[in-house]
């Protein structure tokens, strides 16, 4: 009996060995997989090689055009929050779409316009900008025109995106408006921490380092600079979008209709959009006819959709699975501030 017991302690010794031994392999099989490929990704990467994939959507006519040769309209979606890489849009995936765009298939010019079709809540200050900016400088470059159609919401980031527009059209439901910025909101946990006999101290060099640090009394007015720097993009905003859109009065975007958002036919009236109660195949049938394209011969609307890069981010030297590294924040519930432990401040369209 006794030899019995031990039989079944060795056995079970030498099971769990070969189990660790095996899991060590796979380990070591995934470390040499990921070097490999990470050296393969790195060296087979063409700077020309394409960072979207097609779609063929729709035209006028509610066909699908299928030709190597004929004009092509861009449907560009701004859909949404602008500067979210899941579920929104953000800089780099509107300067790939407009890369690609005169290349591979749709070289030698092929693309006459784009069709900007939004829906969106706003992001942030610096995507924002830099889409719009980009769409101005493509539309200078290559001598194209840029037509805007709201399907839903357009408001804030999506507001100074379609100042890139020649003309804005908006669908029946839509909402659109809120010309503003902001940053925050910020919490105090100074107190409540207090009352629970808490303290923290940060080691900082450099006035204001800490400004709005949650776990410390407030200073007066150390929000000055945030205060202004606000203002500055607000500003910014405003001049964008009445320089783009005259017909919409500056001082009363200011001073009366702020950051509210509006029907389509208000806005209409007060010079947000230059048509409203529209729809699509109208934006679309307007933006073929400033390019000169003619509808009633063949041609194609396309969606270049950017291309998941999940598999190269699993494997990248910036994964947990390589780095062995779980970064953790603090989500305060508003989307512009994700931890603001480490005081990000990211000003926001809204």
């Amino acid at each position: 009996m006794e030899m019995q017991r031990e039989s079944i302690f060795v056995s079970a010794i030498r099971s769990f060995c070969k189990m660790f031994f095996a899991v060590c392999g796979i380990f070591l099989a995934f470390i040499a997989m990921t070097c490999l490929y990470n050296a393969i990704a790195d060296t087979a990467t063409s700077p020309t090689e394409s960072k979207t994939t097609v779609h063929y959507l729709p035209d006028a006519n509610w066909k699908r055009e299928s030709s190597t040769t004929s004009p092509v309209i861009l449907q560009l979606n701004v859909h949404g929050v602008i500067g979210e890489t899941k579920g929104g849009i953000d800089t780099k995936a509107v300067q790939n779409i407009l890369l690609d765009s005169r290349t591979g298939d749709f070289k030698n010019n092929r693309v006459k316009g784009i069709l900007l079709h939004m829906n969106t809540p706003g992001g942030t200050v610096v995507d924002s900008d830099n889409i719009y900016r980009m769409l101005k400088e493509y539309k200078a470059l290559y001598k194209v025109p840029v037509f805007a159609y709201i399907d839903g919401l357009c408001a804030s980031g999506g507001m100074y995106i379609s100042c890139a527009a020649d003309q804005v059209y908006a669908g029946p439901a839509s909402l659109i408006g809120s010309v503003g910025v902001v940053i925050g909101p910020f919490f105090n946990f100074f107190d409540a921490l207090s009352k629970i006999g808490i303290s923290s101290k940060t080691i900082t060099e450099g006035l204001d380092k800490d400004m709005m640090n949650p776990f410390r009394a407030w200073k007066p007015n150390e929000d000055a600079s945030l205060q202004a720097v606000t203002a500055y993009y607000y500003q910014q905003f405003v001049d964008i979008v009445t320089s783009a859109k005259p017909r919409l009065n500056k001082e009363k975007l200011i001073h009366d209709y702020g950051a509210k958002i509006f029907d389509p036919m208000t806005a209409q009236e007060y010079g947000y959009v230059d048509f409203a109660e529209a729809s699509r195949d109208t934006a679309l049938l307007a933006l073929l006819k400033e390019a000169g394209v003619d509808p009633s011969q063949t041609y194609q609307v396309v969606e270049l959709e950017p291309k998941s890069e999940w598999i190269k981010s699993l494997f990248n030297s910036q994964s947990p699975l390589c780095t062995g590294r779980i970064e953790h924040t603090i989500d305060t519930g508003a989307p512009q501030i994700r931890d603001q432990v480490a005081y990000l401040y990211q000003p926001m369209c809204e």
